[in-house]
């Protein structure tokens, strides 16, 4: 129920015309707030929490600057030798995007921390070229939230990157839950996924198009 329905004795005609003025001045006050941002820059952007959909989150952005024809970059840091619905669908937009699936899993699959660093480290490689190479408008690290919680990477190298070498026009989205809070600090917008319900604790697995 609105709050005009909750004026006894109006008319419909008077609650219409409550509502326009309403809208009308919230309109106004939005416009002159809007009229005060005028800065235009790359942001860096991490999606981390317990909850389902960082990755998600992230690949939403990337369709997004794909649909105003920017270029994009996409390195995944752990999804490993995991087929997914994203990157079949980015596939189709070879001319825009460039993706570099780097990790061999989650460290309980291969079970070799010394090879866990090693994938890590050179998928950091590839996704500081990519930032760099003034090719892309956005880059997309998904899962780099990973193998920083397990020190995989330097956290001071990694934020003194971005902090410093990031181009100013170049957009890098970073995915995964536990965000060092180094990381969190230098970033232009975090947001935190909560978990609320989730099928897997209801013995659902894993399935085609929601989780991968």
């Amino acid at each position: 129920m609105t709050e005009e329905n909750d004026k006894p004795g109006l008319t419909e005609e008077e609650l219409n015309a409550r509502h326009a003025e309403k809208m009308r001045k919230k309109k106004a006050a939005r416009d002159k707030i809007m009229a005060t941002k005028t800065i235009e820059k790359g942001l860096l952007i991490v999606h981390t929490g317990k909850g389902k959909g960082k990755s998600t989150a992230g690949f939403g952005m990337v369709f997004r600057s794909l649909g105003h024809g920017h270029k994009v970059g996409v390195v995944q840091f752990v999804k490993g030798r995991i087929e997914t619905g994203e990157r079949a669908a980015l596939e189709r937009f070879s001319d825009l995007v460039t993706i570099k699936r780097m990790g061999e899993g989650f460290t309980w699959e291969t079970q070799d921390r010394q090879r866990d660093i090693d994938a890590a480290q050179q998928a950091w490689d590839a996704a500081k070229e990519m930032i760099t190479s003034s090719d892309f408008r956005l880059i997309l690290c998904d899962e780099l939230n990973i193998v920083l919680r397990y020190d995989y990477l330097d956290i001071a190298e990694v934020v003194d990157f971005l902090k410093n070498q990031k181009p100013a026009d170049v957009h890098v989205v970073i995915t995964g839950r536990n965000a060092k809070d180094e990381l969190i600090e230098i970033a232009d917008l975090v947001t935190e996924m909560t978990q609320i319900k989730h099928p897997f604790r209801s013995g659902v697995k894993p399935q085609e198009g929601i989780e991968f």
